[in-house]
């Protein structure tokens, strides 16, 4: 019969999880485990003060590695890596509650949970830990108040010490409680071991080109700084990457109310403006605000020690759907590149060439986001093997609703572009082809299905692109008709499911 031990853990790093991730949190040398909580069958939890030199008891540490001892954690990620830097725990042994959560519905916090779960007071999370972190976990910055001090230990804090330790045992009570409400929906095997292949992709990471890294922040802060010398030529804005300061010059220069700078705004203003130095100013703005290269930030503060990056991606991240969601460098939005030259370019930001780049590629920004995706790098003699799901969502909904026109179309051509205009508008797919008036109905189609499948509306046609691509936005109520019309089943699918809920 197997044994149960729920554990919660608080620890010590330099470095800043949020930012670098938990790999690169842990791998750091100053990396301490500083309370260990457990409670083992349900028992009464017990806090073991590592940090004041407690050790944990034999037992205990027998257990971590004993198969026939379960281990549950919220967020057994941080738990099982944490505790791996010192003790031998394998993975298949661990059991997370937050996973059990999400596959139920529920966010991912503890406090959320056991909020949404309605537990009592005596068995929820304490609200007062962000303050306790925020002493004991992390690097302290020096005053003359705490004596230049670069840490809090538990001398210093005392009080708030043992308030930490009840903080740390509460975690547990509370965790085990929304894991015993969650018994009665079990978490399926499979999605257990997809957690578990999770923890190992994530723990392998990928390498990650650092001279390329180092060489696109390089060119991007030339960039970005002849950028605002320029700005502030043409605007005499004191910061021209302030949004209130810039909004209110395109105010004053264009005589229209400029309420927002958002990237689809900017590019409107654009087209719409015949004033040189207003766009010009606009263009600067949109260079400046590319998230993009971003990117190559993260991959910095990410970037353990062997040039790999770690947890890019976490496990039912996005809960309603069980999807995985990006972390850190967020991977699932990597810009796409159509540079010819992409070998040219790599080796012109590495050797940091921020002429060469402006007079072969123009637009330095641009460019450098364009490489974002070459400076993930394979192990010396392999190579990325790169795959994806064609037209996943529009499968996925019309196997769920049963649509047999579209399900027959997967099953043949795959044309569900064509195929939803043929639907859609009562054209035959055979004129849906390239060379025939009919064929500007296919943008009429992808759009609609990229769209429309899951409750989506005018306003999903609109943040998909339908006015980019030239539809009018009167006519978009009618296309979200005609597509509903071409898909009964789905519809009553949505229905259903609410119904249901």
């Amino acid at each position: 019969m197997k044994r149960h031990l729920n554990i919660d853990i608080e620890t010590f790093s330099s470095v800043d999880i949020k930012k670098s991730g938990l790999y690169k949190y842990v791998q750091s040398a100053d990396f301490q485990i500083l309370l260990f909580a457990y409670s083992l069958d349900g028992g009464p939890v017990q806090v073991i003060d590592l940090a004041c030199g407690e050790g944990l008891p034999l037992d205990i540490a027998a257990a971590l590695q004993d198969p026939a001892v379960v281990k549950h954690a919220y967020n057994a990620s941080f738990e099982w890596y944490c505790l791996n830097k010192f003790y031998y725990s394998p993975l298949d042994q661990w059991r997370c509650t937050m996973l059990h959560g999400l596959y139920c519905g529920y966010t991912a916090g503890l406090a959320a949970t056991a909020a949404a779960l309605g537990l009592p007071e005596d068995k929820r999370k304490m609200s007062l830990g962000a303050a306790l972190i925020r002493t004991f976990c992390m690097p302290a910055t020096p005053t003359n108040k705490n004596g230049y001090r670069t840490r809090t230990l538990p001398h210093h804090e005392p009080e708030k010490w043992q308030l930490f330790k009840e903080y740390c045992k509460q975690d547990v009570v509370a965790e085990m409680e929304i894991e015993r409400r969650l018994s009665a929906f079990p978490l399926p095997e499979r999605e257990q071991k997809l957690w578990e292949l999770d923890q190992r992709i994530n723990a392998c990471g990928v390498a990650v080109d650092t001279g390329l890294v180092e060489g696109a922040l390089h060119c991007d802060a030339v960039v970005g700084g002849e950028l605002m010398t320029e700005a502030i030529g043409l605007s005499g804005l004191e910061n021209p990457k302030s949004v209130k300061q810039l909004s209110e010059w395109l105010t004053e220069e264009t005589g229209e109310e400029i309420s927002d700078l958002q990237k689809n705004t900017v590019a409107e203003l654009i087209k719409a403006t015949n004033n040189d130095t207003v766009r010009r100013m606009l263009e600067i703005r949109r260079e400046l605000a590319k998230t993009s290269v971003k990117k190559y930030t993260a991959m910095r503060e990410a970037v353990c020690a062997d040039g790999r990056v770690r947890g890019l991606l976490q496990f039912y991240g996005a809960n309603r759907t069980g999807r995985w969601a990006g972390r850190l460098v967020q991977v699932q939005n990597l810009p796409r590149n159509y540079l010819e030259t992409l070998s040219h370019a790599r080796d012109c930001v590495k050797a940091k060439k921020v002429d060469a780049l402006k007079l072969i590629y123009g637009n330095v920004p641009d460019a450098l986001s364009q490489l974002i995706r070459t400076a993930f790098i394979p192990a010396p003699g392999h190579v990325f093997v790169v795959a994806d799901f064609s037209a996943i969502e529009a499968r996925i909904i019309a196997w769920l609703a049963g649509e047999q026109w579209r399900l027959e179309v997967f099953a043949t051509h795959g044309k569900i572009y064509e195929a939803s205009a043929s639907q859609m508008f009562g054209v035959p797919i055979e004129k849906i082809a390239k060379g025939n008036p009919e064929y500007e109905l296919r943008q009429k189609g992808k759009v609609a299905e990229l769209a429309l499948g899951y409750q989506g509306a005018s306003g999903a046609l609109i943040t998909m692109g339908a006015l980019d691509m030239g539809l009018a936005e009167e006519e978009l109520p009618e296309m979200v008709l005609r597509w509903r019309a071409a898909n009964k089943r789905i519809v009553d699918l949505w229905y259903s499911l609410e119904n249901a809920a």
